[in-house]
């Protein structure tokens, strides 16, 4: 295994924090929509959304996009994270999705580059500009600070998780423990996940969770809205 620094886990805490100013809490990728359609209706059905997300949905294709985005970090190439944060951008299924994916990323983008700033942040800004895909904007971050790749995709995806457990707390409802069942069932979920992304290439990514790209584009004309998507 490898071990991040001190340094490397306070910034990864503090950057996945919901403290940090990037507004995840008021985004649920579908999942109110979801749960409006009752297709999420209780701890096991959010456990299942939760499985198809890290297998084939959005949870997986921000992992694989933020595992090449480390790589393009690491590099500090102009050319390398403008062809990754262009593709995560144009592979979003939903207006939604995209308008999530690029608030949170400029949000972090303004925040990060004012408190912790690095390089490869800089490079990301002069090749694509502010309007960055949120994994993207992550990943070159932890690049930029030596954060590994393994540590800053882990940190990531149980920020992800975490993020949709406290939706589904406040949506079906789930109570707190519940929660916590959650978050610790979907920690093997999240290794195979990581792992996964970690050797997939841009060129094979897919997705499979049609009914959670439906639920999105559904949210968009919710009548009654809690989150943005």
């Amino acid at each position: 295994m490898t071990a991040v620094s001190d340094a490397g886990l306070y910034r990864l805490m503090t950057w996945l924090s919901p403290s940090f100013p990037v507004g995840a809490f008021s985004y649920s990728q579908g999942l109110e929509a979801a749960i409006a359609a009752g297709l999420v209706a209780c701890e096991r059905s959010m456990a299942g959304w939760l499985q198809d997300s890290l297998a084939g949905g959005p949870l997986w294709s921000d992992a694989v996009i933020f595992a090449r985005a480390h790589d393009a970090g690491r590099s500090n190439r102009h050319f390398n994270v403008l062809d990754v944060a262009t593709f995560a951008t144009a592979f979003q299924p939903s207006a939604e999705l995209r308008m999530e994916t690029l608030a949170q990323g400029q949000a972090f983008m303004s925040a990060a580059l004012q408190s912790w700033p690095c390089a490869a942040l800089e490079t990301l800004r002069q090749a694509v500009g502010m309007d960055v895909a949120y994994p993207v904007a992550v990943a070159v971050a932890a690049a930029g600070h030596g954060i590994d790749e393994r540590s800053a995709l882990h940190a990531w995806l149980h920020a992800a998780i975490a993020n949709q457990v406290s939706a589904a707390i406040r949506l079906v409802p789930l109570g707190q423990n519940q929660g916590q069942r959650l978050l610790a069932g979907a920690e093997v979920l999240v290794d195979e996940a990581r792992d996964a992304a970690l050797l997939t290439p841009l060129s094979r990514l897919s997705t499979n969770c049609l009914m959670a790209d439906i639920c999105s584009m559904n949210h968009e004309t919710q009548h009654t809205r809690l989150f943005r998507s």
